[in-house]
């Protein structure tokens, strides 16, 4: 085009031919001169061959126009030049040449029209473009003047109010900028006042302002910070969960919880608190336990803190042992009172939300306030067992980290009670069973009680050897309730409660009703309690010791012995006022009860007779009661043990006072066989009587011997063969009526025992009261008898009575000297028993059986007297009648006691003698109670007065066929 331009300018327009010959020397050379052309024109035309030469042509000329052929050329000649070969080859390129020309001139022609029109084109486009640039000219001109005279100042207007209008936006929005970057000042602030939801919601808010802006650059900036905010208020509001799990706070957690709602983060904020709960329940334990440690451990270098919880309960003291444990139960109930008190909001929350609108929009909402409602709801509920579970694994550690063998009484009671009343919280908190719990104090409680039970035996032993069995002075109202051993009993029916929390209940009828939660709900704390009940535990059980005045107690024993010279009447007081039975004297007897009664216990004739040993026994029983209150899972082994304390006091009171062989071959069945039984039973089960030999050890496996325990010995200072004391009847009374209050007691017992027993264990408690505690006063027979064998000179009477003629004829008025020697007898053992009773009270069953010992054997001395005589008439016979009937008649003056016993079996005897031959062996054959000796007394003295000698030898055989089965 270039070309075609600058041809157009030097030369205008010309005609095709001349323009051919005006191109440049390059295209000279390639366009053929007119004679060449003319030439070609001449020469035969033959396509193909035309192609051929022109295709034969070097590619390198078509490569550029740059190409210098001529240098080409030349620089393909060979060394050595041959004029043939180079006029050949000439005329070759001359022939290519032409056919190039050729072919040009023949595109050009072909073209040439074209080129024409398209000049002529060319031409009208300069003309039109010269026109353009006029015109352009000209409006650049008018412009200029237009400008210059309304544009420019109309317009500048214009543009100065859009820029203001752009201005006004930008500062509103540079402000509302400057307050979301100054936010960050106001949102730490409110997060310093811990208010939370408000943060949230300002936060939030510059989040959706902040979108508004984001075209600025600075926003994106702000954007970041306020997410990091957001994020810091997350990390923060989980702090502020986690201290709701020690200390729960209602307007605090509601902050908590309404700013979670904001976040939309309901469901995470529950998942988060449990975590916290768990954490806190570790945390906790672990910082009391560590205290402890570190303080008993004083500059110990051992790094505690690294420890593991298991590993630092061992490492607990004793002494530190209960405190630590109490403020362990302590922080725990804080956590779990917090637990209880986030699920009261959350019902409390539930039941003050509103009832969902019916549009479209609250309905969803709400839907989803459903769902997140029933999330929480289930958390809570399951949680309650997690977490009691956590609680019960870190007090196990703690109870079995340290061996509680050694422990004292009270110590391990109190400890029982600790954790009594946190299972108490356990059932409370979740309705749990506390089997972890349970399981650990039980193996506790069984390895120190079986030592306990082992020591207090040995204890029982010791006390018992040296127990002078001297009356222990109580008060006449005296009941085990008023030892705080037995405290718990008193305070609450329900067995299933511990010491504390029935000391707690017993305030107040209402507060029973009120479950711990409730009771402590504001302040306070359930494991208080124990420790400010004990501090006011006081009993008030002994009597002040002897008389108010030294003188009241001398006129006393004055008046008393003052009376001698009516012992008929006054001799038998003793029984009476210790009794209470209508006096027959009314006005001395109730003179002289009036004279007794001072503060003196032992002579007020409802004092209980008891040592202190029993009072030890019975202390003892309460305080195993109380394990066994506390712990169930153990009742039966406790049980087991407090039926031993009661069989080893019973076997030491007969061993003492009772063991006496050829008493008890009397015949008289002093020990009945359930008494017999018995006695059996303990020394077989209970009694090591190996201990006491040489070989002890060689029999027997020490298992066995392990829970046995020696017999006990009486003491030295005990005196039982002196007349003067009636053979220590003070001390055999003691003893005896101690075990029957000992037995008194325990029948009391028995229906809250029965409770604790585990149903499938109760026949044991059942055999055992039948059994044993039952027998207790069935062992006065065999120990009272005793003293009634010893008391009067039976030997004395029986050699008295040899002296008497009983073959006269005539009948006697007067009765034999014997009767009143007996007598005699009984009236010095009524003052020995008025002696006794001035130092011990003598119930009304003692007497009784002491009295009944006394006239029994008597009686029986009386018969065997009878069956000594050889010769015997019929006012003989009535002479026995008048001595016995003089017998009886005084008889019946010194003793209360009625029938007198064995009255029939010395009428009887007597009477015999008066029947006939059939009646006699009939009488044989129904009295067996009387010896063979007796009996065959009786025929051989019968004999010549009404019986013959044939029938004598009937007799006798009788006798010996009725004797033969006992050899």
């Amino acid at each position: 085009m270039q070309k075609i331009k600058s041809l157009m300018a030097r030369q205008g327009l010309k005609s095709p031919q001349e323009s051919m010959a005006d191109l440049s020397p390059v295209e000279n050379l390639r366009i053929p001169s007119k004679e060449e052309l003319r030439e070609l024109r001449e020469q035969p035309i033959d396509p193909q061959a035309e192609q051929e030469i022109i295709d034969s042509i070097e590619e390198v000329y078509f490569s550029n126009d740059s190409f210098d052929m001529v240098q080409h050329e030349l620089e393909k000649l060979p060394p050595e030049l041959n004029l043939q070969e180079l006029e050949e080859y000439r005329d070759k390129l001359k022939r290519q040449q032409a056919a190039v020309s050729k072919k040009v001139a023949d595109l050009i022609l072909e073209k040439q029209p074209a080129y024409v029109k398209e000049l002529e084109r060319v031409t009208a486009l300069q003309t039109n473009l010269q026109l353009a640039a006029v015109i352009c000219t000209n409006a650049r001109r008018q412009l200029s003047v237009a400008k210059e005279g309304f544009t420019e100042a109309s317009l500048g207007l214009l543009a100065n109010q859009r820029r203001r209008q752009l201005l006004t936006g930008l500062l509103k929005s540079l402000r509302t900028i400057k307050t979301l970057q100054r936010t960050d000042v106001r949102l730490s602030e409110m997060l310093e006042e811990e208010d939370y939801p408000g943060a949230i919601q300002l936060c939030l808010e510059c989040q959706k302002a902040a979108s508004t802006f984001k075209h600025y650059s600075c926003i994106s900036e702000l954007n970041s910070k306020l997410q990091d905010t957001l994020e810091q208020i997350e990390e923060q509001l989980d702090v502020a969960l986690s201290k709701t799990c020690k200390h729960f706070d209602v307007s605090h957690y509601t902050k908590v919880q309404l700013a979670y709602t904001l976040l939309g983060k309901t469901q995470t904020a529950m998942d988060q608190l449990h975590m916290h709960f768990t954490q806190a329940i570790h945390n906790t334990v672990f910082q009391v336990v560590l205290g402890y440690v570190e303080l008993c451990a004083g500059n110990a270098d051992t790094k505690f803190q690294k420890m593991q919880y298991k590993d630092l309960c061992t490492h607990i003291t004793p002494d530190s042992y209960i405190p630590c444990l109490t403020d362990l139960c302590k922080a725990l109930w804080e956590v779990m009172l917090s637990y209880h008190h986030t699920m009261q909001w959350h019902e409390e929350h539930d039941k003050q939300e509103t009832t969902p609108t019916p549009e479209d929009a609250a309905a969803a909402e709400s839907d989803e306030l459903a769902v997140d409602r029933s999330y929480v709801k289930k958390k809570l509920e399951h949680g309650l067992t997690r977490i009691w579970q956590d609680v019960q694994l870190k007090v196990k550690a703690y109870i079995l980290g340290t061996d509680m063998s050694n422990f004292k009484y009270d110590d391990f009671i109190v400890v029982l009670d600790v954790i009594s009343r946190l299972m108490q919280v356990g059932e409370e908190f979740c309705g749990s069973k506390s089997e972890v719990l349970q399981e650990s104090i039980k193996r506790q409680s069984v390895n120190y009680f079986k030592n306990y039970h082992r020591a207090r035996l040995e204890e029982l032993r010791m006390f018992l050897e040296n127990e002078t069995w001297e009356l222990c002075p109580v008060k006449s109202n005296f009941n085990i309730a008023q030892l705080h051993e037995f405290k718990f009993m008193g305070q609450c029916r329900s067995p299933s409660v511990s010491p504390s929390r029935q000391a707690a209940s017993s305030s107040s009828s209402a507060q029973e009703e009120l479950s711990l939660f409730q009771q402590y709900q504001r302040e306070g704390n359930p494991f208080e309690m124990h420790m400010e009940h004990k501090e006011e535990e006081t009993e008030d059980v002994l009597a002040s010791n002897g008389y108010e005045s030294d003188e009241l107690e001398k006129s006393v024993y004055q008046d008393y012995d003052s009376d001698s010279d009516v012992p008929e009447e006054l001799k038998q007081d003793y029984v009476d006022e210790q009794t209470g039975d209508a006096p027959l004297k009314s006005v001395p007897r109730e003179t002289m009860r009036t004279k007794k009664k001072s503060d003196y216990n032992l002579n007020k004739t409802n004092a209980p007779i008891l040592t202190n040993t029993t009072l030890n026994v019975i202390r003892l029983v309460g305080k195993y009661m109380q394990m066994m209150n506390i712990l169930k899972p153990i009742a039966f082994d406790v049980i087991h043990c407090v039926s031993q304390l009661f069989d080893y006091y019973l076997y030491a009171v007969y061993t003492f006072f009772g063991r006496n062989d050829m008493y008890e071959s009397s015949g008289l069945g002093l020990i009945s066989s359930r008494l017999r039984t018995t006695l059996n039973r303990i020394q077989e089960s209970l009694i090591d009587m190996e201990a006491v030999g040489e070989n002890a050890g060689v029999h027997g496996p020490a298992e066995d011997r392990k829970e046995k325990v020696p017999s006990p010995h009486l003491s030295q200072l005990v005196v039982l063969t002196n007349s003067g004391t009636l053979y220590g009847l003070a001390q055999r009374v003691v003893a005896t009526e101690s075990l029957v209050f000992l037995a008194e007691q325990f029948e009391s017992l028995q229906s809250h025992l029965d409770t604790m027993m585990p149903a499938a264990k109760k026949p044991f408690l059942q055999q055992f009261y039948s059994q044993t505690v039952s027998t207790a006063s069935e062992l006065r027979k065999p120990i009272y008898w005793i003293v009634a064998a010893k008391a009067i000179d039976y030997e004395q009477m029986l050699l008295m009575m040899a002296g008497v003629k009983w073959d006269i004829r005539e009948i006697m008025s007067q009765h034999n000297v014997y009767v009143d020697v007996l007598l005699k007898e009984f009236e010095q053992f009524n003052k020995r028993l008025g002696e006794v009773s001035r130092h011990v009270r003598i119930p009304l069953p003692v007497s009784n059986v002491l009295w009944e010992h006394c006239i029994r054997l008597a009686n029986r001395t009386l018969v065997e007297g009878y069956a000594n005589v050889k010769k015997c008439s019929n006012e003989g016979r009535a002479l026995m009648q008048l001595d016995f009937q003089q017998f009886l008649m005084k008889l019946e003056k010194l003793t209360d006691l009625r029938p007198i016993p064995d009255k029939e079996f010395v009428e009887t005897y007597i009477k015999a003698y008066y029947l006939t031959e059939n009646d006699m062996e009939q009488f044989i054959k129904n009295h067996r109670e009387y010896s063979m000796k007796q009996l065959a007394n009786l025929v051989n003295v019968c004999l010549g007065s009404h019986i013959n000698k044939k029938a004598r030898q009937k007799l006798l055989a009788a006798i010996d066929d009725i004797d033969r089965p006992k050899r």
